[in-house]
């Protein structure tokens, strides 16, 4: 069994009315909070007492839930893409509008993963092949190394 029990919400009128589905308990209430209240008093009777997590379904907010994951994955993209062309922290946040915070946590994520980082054969060499800088120009010697200083392999 999770640790949450997820519900769906949806408005009835001027009731809500949520619903934990794999429990066959439902609620409502004049509040999304009420409605809570209600399903956790109903899961409860069952046996039940994990926390629960409403998500209200309706048309806007899917649509609303849909360009928020667009604008994160864009972001993670050009954070990524920034930091690949060594731009500062601080001119990231800039460029992009986030918050210092996200920048840092999208970098520390990026990093994590080893980031996708493109190299040519246009790329600066120093000691026969290790990578100091980054570039892009070349999608036809595109790869996924880490981004970082590095050695390329066999071209």
């Amino acid at each position: 069994m999770s640790n949450t029990v997820n519900c769906d919400a949806f408005r009835h009128d001027r009731t809500w009315v949520v619903r934990a589905a794999e429990h066959g308990v439902y609620g409502h209430g004049r509040t999304l909070k009420r409605a809570g209240e209600d399903v956790e008093q109903g899961l409860a009777l069952i046996g039940v007492t994990a926390p629960i997590t409403i998500t209200v379904r309706m048309p806007e907010l899917e649509k609303l839930r849909a360009a928020e994951a667009a604008y994160d994955a864009a972001l993670r993209e050009a954070v990524q893409e920034l930091t690949l062309r060594q731009t500062t922290v601080r001119d990231t946040v800039l460029a992009t509008g986030a918050s210092t915070a996200q920048v840092k946590s999208l970098r520390a994520v990026n990093a994590k993963d080893g980031g996708p980082a493109r190299h040519s054969k246009r790329d600066l060499m120093v000691g026969g092949r290790t990578c100091v800088i980054h570039c892009a120009e070349d999608p036809e010697t595109a790869s996924s190394l880490s981004g970082q200083r590095h050695v390329h392999p066999e071209m």
